[in-house]
């Protein structure tokens, strides 16, 4: 089933405003890594997972009212009759889907033998430097 468009809209909206801050809130702990980083004396004895959220768009189709004539100056605009979420296609995964983290606590979900149990601990690491860089005000929540 889909939503109304009147309701769907504000939810495409709203998905892309939530991905734009995610990017944000990640590229904020890299360069605050990176400032780390360039400030130590010491050599760096681990390397950093560097991960990315999808890029994504909101693609929104209007229509002309019914007429194929161009639009006169000061005439409004036709109304929008769809919309969607384009992303990023990622290759070279077959549907698989790891959940790292749940939103409600801090600790990975992932056991520590699995491979990217490491992974994980990241994900708890910049989760605590966003929230400590926004004064508590935001955060990833959920990887």
């Amino acid at each position: 089933g889909h939503f109304s468009l009147a309701d769907e809209i504000p939810k495409l909206f709203r998905e892309a405003n939530i991905l734009y801050w995610s990017n944000s809130l990640l590229q904020l702990m890299y360069a605050f890594i990176d400032h780390c980083i360039a400030s130590s004396t010491e050599y760096l004895s681990f390397k950093i997972p560097h991960v990315h959220f999808i890029n994504a768009g909101l693609a929104l189709f209007y229509s002309q009212h019914g007429s194929k004539a161009p639009a006169k100056a000061g005439s409004k605009a036709g109304s929008s009759c769809a919309g969607y979420l384009v992303e990023e296609l990622i290759k070279g995964r077959h549907n698989e889907f790891v959940k790292f983290i749940h939103n409600m606590d801090s600790n990975p979900l992932l056991d520590y033998d699995n491979y990217r149990y490491k992974v994980a601990l990241f994900f708890a690491f910049t989760r605590h430097v966003q929230y400590i860089k926004t004064g508590g005000l935001g955060f990833i929540s959920d990887y």
